[in-house]
């Protein structure tokens, strides 16, 4: 990191306090991992639907993925559900759990064979998620 970026990394912690969804959105995008990191996160605890679709959007950021579908889960909009049952072809198998929680969060029936499916999964981590749910 450039010594600009760290004078001028976007201040979450403010963002979060104002709920400035439209600001978090924005970094979701920033060249910082951590600044997107905590994007995600603080735009799960806020909760605002808003978010969703730009969620949805950076789910290719490999290292965020798991970030993501967690927050998703706590946003709680039905638009994550198919987003989320595609998170169960992921090679992690904690993504693939949290998806599961978020999937029963949302509490939508088109989750229903996903879910199901997964208590065929060869890994245990991910057979032990349909608990949570």
């Amino acid at each position: 990191m450039g010594f600009f970026d760290s004078i001028f990394k976007p201040n979450i912690e403010k963002m979060e306090e104002k709920k400035d969804v439209e600001e978090l959105i924005k970094d979701l995008n920033n060249k910082d991992f951590n600044v997107r990191k905590d994007a995600v996160f603080v735009l799960g605890k806020i909760g605002d639907t808003r978010a969703v679709e730009s969620l949805i959007n950076v789910l290719n950021d490999t290292g965020l993925v798991y970030h993501i579908t967690i927050a998703l889960g706590e946003i709680g909009d039905a638009r994550a559900v198919e987003p989320l049952i595609n998170a169960f072809k992921d090679n992690d198998e904690y993504v693939r759990e949290v998806a599961a929680i978020a999937l029963g969060k949302i509490g939508d029936t088109r989750a229903i064979e996903p879910l199901i499916d997964t208590l065929k999964d060869k890994n245990e981590v991910a057979r032990k998620s349909i608990i949570a749910v």
